[in-house]
């Protein structure tokens, strides 16, 4: 007994000498590095494709990498990253040779979307930038053709790129859950559109990634099988506003009672439009309203959701903002609508308002900014409030807007 005892502590001693060597590699290694492969993708750029890129790049580049203050593509921290992954900024990727992507080909860029590895340093790009294997060709020569292009948004701009400081937890799960993925063997090609399910579930799981926030747990997504990953649809996921505070995603299953299965189309459509639920309520940050999808491809989305498999999980509200008792009007109208949650409670989020009120000096265009945003900035996330805020409401937040600017000293 006693000869089996003394094997038994060795064998634990060895397994804890293992397991701290191996978590001591990992933190001092951090986030892993592979051998990166050059791959070949010719891109012809067209009037069509750089406009589709465009779209699809508001949807899936600009959110992250826009920087409040350039409002270009220059990077910026990552608000809504959870806590749990530590902080992270986003690149620039102008066209800024030294700091952006100026110098990279066609086929770096397409790599590093496709399979997570920098095709330069081998460096693994953490799970918080999605990657997209399952976007076909076409829109990958889309978006390759916007970021070339002459737009504003991508210019060059020689600002420096920040590190991030991933935690512990994040560099063991690129060890052991989140791995680079092979890139594809043959071409991707686009989906047949008028299949709606089909083209739905392209939207949904391979160009968007909504099944990555709106699944039950970063940590159990499955990259290479998206279906396999826990409480597939049906939220949960701890994200952050602009202020830090937590925000769970939403349940999006077929489930009748808390997902979206007793949604109309025309429900989900205005939501995705507007950014304005079926109960008259803001969606909420980091969720935000995606005006460049064609009402087709939304009711594409709704379709293919609708076939998802029901997951009656209760939908997890985010602890309340606490504001003062004598706020103002325009403060309690601020709060009610949930705009500190993109603008930051100091008005500068993801957007700056702070300089809002001397930009637009008349109250009357101010007041028409923030009821019609689409008007000034047609690819804006803000929601489009008209019959949503009223008359007066309206006139306190831009009272609001301006004493935030003041107390910027902007």
């Amino acid at each position: 007994m006693k000869r089996v005892l003394k094997w038994a502590a060795i064998v634990l001693l060895v397994i804890i000498a293992a397991v701290g060597g191996f978590a001591a590699y990992v933190a001092i290694r951090g986030i892993p590095s592979y051998e990166p492969h050059v791959v070949e993708f010719k891109v012809v750029s067209t009037p069509e494709r750089i406009a589709h890129g465009r779209n699809l790049a508001m949807m899936l580049c600009v959110h992250c990498h826009t920087d409040p203050i350039t409002r270009q593509l220059t990077g910026t921290k990552l608000l809504d990253l959870p806590a749990e992954f530590g902080t992270a900024y986003s690149k620039n990727i102008t066209q800024d040779r030294e700091h952006g992507i100026g110098n990279w080909s066609n086929s770096e860029i397409v790599y590093l979307l496709r399979t997570g590895i920098h095709p330069k340093t081998g460096k693994f790009v953490p799970p918080w930038m999605p990657k997209f294997p399952r976007v076909s060709d076409e829109d990958m020569a889309s978006i390759i053709s916007f970021l070339r292009s002459d737009d504003p948004l991508v210019a060059a701009q020689p600002v420096v790129n920040k590190e991030g400081e991933p935690t512990f937890l994040a560099k063991m799960l690129c060890y052991i859950a989140f791995k680079p993925l092979d890139y594809p063997s043959a071409p991707i090609p686009v989906p047949d559109t008028t299949d709606k399910v089909a083209y739905g579930k392209y939207l949904a799981l391979g160009v968007l990634d909504c099944w990555t926030c709106h699944s039950g747990d970063f940590k159990k997504m499955d990259m290479v099988n998206p279906e396999k990953s826990f409480e597939f649809f049906a939220g949960g996921n701890v994200m952050l506003d602009a202020n830090g505070h937590e925000i769970p995603t939403t349940n999006i299953t077929s489930d009748k009672r808390h997902g979206i299965g007793a949604w109309k189309e025309a429900d989900f459509v205005r939501a995705l439009r507007t950014g304005i639920k079926p109960d008259g309520t803001p969606m909420r940050f980091p969720m935000v309203r995606m005006p460049q999808l064609s009402d087709h491809a939304i009711s594409s989305i709704y379709a293919y959701l609708l076939t998802t498999p029901a997951i009656p999980k209760p939908r997890q509200e985010p602890p309340p903002y606490t504001i003062p008792t004598n706020a103002s009007a325009g403060m309690k109208a601020y709060y009610k609508y949930s705009c500190q949650r993109c603008h930051g409670e100091s008005g500068l989020g993801i957007a700056d308002l702070q300089l809002a009120g001397k930009k637009y000096s008349a109250d009357s265009t101010l007041i028409d900014v923030i009821k019609h945003p689409s008007k000034y900035w047609p690819d804006t996330y803000m929601p489009e409030w008209e019959s949503t805020v009223s008359d007066q409401e309206y006139t306190d937040l831009a009272v609001y807007v301006r004493e935030l600017g003041k107390k910027s000293g902007r």
